[in-house]
C-alpha cells in the first residue's frame, strides 16, 4: 500500500433529488488529491434510490444530506444496510488497534446516525432553515482536530426541516460521543439550540450543516425563485441580499469548505502513514 494512496466511498443520500452537495464533496476530494499529492481515488454510491452501498474495504466514507424525513425510513432495507455499515466499521475499528477506517457524516446522514444511537431527539423544525448561519463550537469542538484553524463562531450552510435536539447524556457517555457545535444563540427566540456537530467516535464524525457547500453551489439555491421567495417572506430582502454578497468572503463557507473536510481527510491519511511506518519496521 502507497502511504500517498486513499480510497474513498461517496453515499449519496438524496434519492434522486437535485443537490449541488455531491458536485461539492467530490470537488473538495479532487482538490484534496492535487494539493497533497495524493493517490486518491473516490466512488458514488446512490444508496436510497438505486440500494448501492460500499464494503467494509475503503479507507473513508462521506454520508451525504438528502430530503425527506429521518424517522419514516425506520425498517426500510436501505436505512438497515446504512447503518450495517456503521456497524462494520465500527467492527472493524475495535478489531484494528492501528489500521482504522474512518467516516463523516453530514445532515440526512447525521440525523440517522443521532436517531440510531439515541443521542437526541429528532424533530422536526417549526419551519425551515436555509441559509448561511453561524455554530457555535464547544470545549470539545474548539480542541477537536477537524475544526483546527476555523474561527469560533464559524459560518456554514444550512438546509434542513428537521433537527436533532436535547443531548441524550447518558447515551453520549455510554457511546463515548462528544458535542462539538450547537446553533447560534436566538435570544430573542425561546427553543432548544439544535446540536451542529457530535464525534460518534475517533474515527466517526457528523455535522448537522453542511460542510462540502460552496459559493458555486449556494449561489444556484439563492437564485431559484422558490428559495429565494421562501428567504424574503422569513428575514427579508436585506437578509437575502446579505447572503449572496457573502458567498465570496473567504472568512465564511469558503473557509469552511476549505478546512472540515480535508481535515477530515488528513486524519485518515494520516492513518494510513502511521501504518505503512509500522509495517516497514516489521519488516527492518
Amino acid at each position: 500500500m502507497d502511504k500517498r494512496s486513499l480510497r474513498v466511498a461517496v453515499i449519496d443520500m438524496n434519492n434522486g433529488a437535485p443537490n449541488q452537495g455531491i458536485r461539492g464533496i467530490q470537488e473538495i476530494l479532487s482538490r484534496f488529491k492535487k494539493d497533497n499529492d495524493i493517490d486518491l481515488s473516490f466512488d458514488i454510491f446512490d444508496l436510497r434510490q438505486k440500494g448501492e452501498i460500499p464494503g467494509i474495504d475503503y479507507d473513508a466514507y462521506i454520508s451525504s444530506g438528502g430530503p425527506g424525513s429521518p424517522t419514516e425510513s425506520k425498517g426500510e432495507k436501505w436505512e438497515n444496510v446504512f447503518f450495517d455499515l456503521l456497524d462494520q466499521i465500527e467492527a472493524f475499528n475495535q478489531a484494528h488497534e492501528e489500521k482504522k477506517k474512518f467516516a463523516f457524516l453530514i445532515c440526512h446522514s447525521f440525523q440517522l446516525a443521532c436517531r440510531k444511537y439515541n443521542l437526541g431527539n429528532v424533530t422536526e423544525r417549526r419551519s425551515n432553515a436555509f441559509g448561511i448561519f453561524p455554530v457555535t463550537l464547544t470545549e470539545d469542538g474548539e480542541r477537536d482536530e477537524v475544526f483546527n484553524g476555523i474561527t469560533n463562531p464559524f459560518f456554514s450552510v444550512d438546509s434542513r426541516d428537521w433537527q436533532v435536539i436535547e443531548p441524550n447524556l447518558a447515551a453520549f457517555e455510554k457511546k463515548g460521543a462528544k458535542l462539538l457545535a450547537i446553533e447560534k444563540e436566538r435570544k430573542h427566540v425561546d427553543l432548544e439550540r439544535c446540536m451542529m456537530s457530535i464525534r460518534l467516535s475517533d474515527e466517526i464524525i457528523g455535522t448537522q450543516f453542511h460542510p462540502e457547500a460552496d459559493p458555486v453551489g449556494m449561489k444556484m439555491y439563492l437564485l431559484q425563485e422558490e428559495k429565494k421567495k421562501a428567504i424574503v417572506d422569513m428575514h427579508g430582502e436585506q437578509k437575502y441580499l446579505d447572503m449572496l454578497n457573502s458567498l465570496d468572503d473567504p472568512a465564511r463557507i469558503v473557509l469552511t469548505q476549505s478546512i472540515i473536510l480535508p481535515n477530515f481527510l488528513k486524519k485518515a491519511v494520516g492513518n494510513l502513514q502511521k501504518q505503512l511506518s509500522l509495517r516497514t519496521e516489521e519488516m527492518d
